[in-house]
């Protein structure tokens, strides 16, 4: 049986991954996995049930019980529980959250078998923060694509306005640098580039020049 090919692409938030990794399923037929939206899914589910952040266990039962389906069209769209959450997902206190309770490892170990599943014929890419260094560690295809966090903060802040969503600059640059050292500096599968990945960093590049710069990697095999 021929083995299914994954792509990785890893890196900090705001640093396109999303987009990125969408468009370079398109392009390949392979089917999609936003890591991100998991664990920012879980969060929501945390929230909505009114679970204190302190309590670990509590968290890890919703975990296991969260149903999660994902579309993947123009748009990711995100359905928890039967729900439509595709709104909520981008919100900075999600993602706050989502860091939060990502840093738990009984959390992680429930979530990473779910991950795992997508990994379906013809191929898969996987974008997240842990993808090449412990979801997928065997994938031929690594990438870690970043940006200054400045930059990241400003593409976050265009994207919450163009939503029509209140967004304040200096607000998500301190909580992008706040979030890259919690996931740094957390003791279960901190972001990290895997020491076979492709690093780039997009802070002055197109999204198409960096697509086709994955695509290539991709052809080389």
């Amino acid at each position: 049986m021929m083995a299914v090919a994954v792509l990785t692409i890893d890196g900090p938030s705001g640093a396109g991954k999303g987009t990125v990794s969408r468009l370079a399923a398109k392009r390949l037929g392979w089917h999609y996995l936003d890591s991100g939206s998991i664990y920012r899914s879980l969060a929501l589910a945390v929230s909505k049930q009114g679970i204190d952040l302190a309590d670990e266990a509590a968290i890890v039962r919703a975990a296991e019980a969260m149903r999660l389906e994902f579309e993947c069209g123009e748009e990711l769209t995100v359905r928890l529980n039967g729900q439509d959450v595709t709104a909520e997902i981008p919100l900075e206190s999600t993602g706050n959250r989502a860091s939060t309770v990502a840093a738990i490892p009984e959390v992680r170990r429930v979530l990473l078998q779910k991950q795992r599943d997508f990994k379906q014929s013809p191929g898969l890419v996987a974008d997240g923060r842990d993808m090449g260094t412990v979801v997928f560690p065997e994938a031929p295809f690594k990438v870690f694509l970043t940006a200054s966090a400045s930059e990241r903060a400003m593409r976050r802040y265009k994207q919450l306005k163009e939503k029509g969503i209140d967004a304040n600059l200096a607000r998500i640059t301190n909580e992008i640098e706040e979030r890259d050292r919690r996931d740094r500096e957390r003791a279960t599968a901190p972001l990290a580039m895997a020491s076979d990945a492709l690093f780039l960093d997009s802070s002055d590049m197109t999204i198409d020049s960096v697509v086709e710069e994955i695509l290539n990697l991709v052809r080389k095999g």
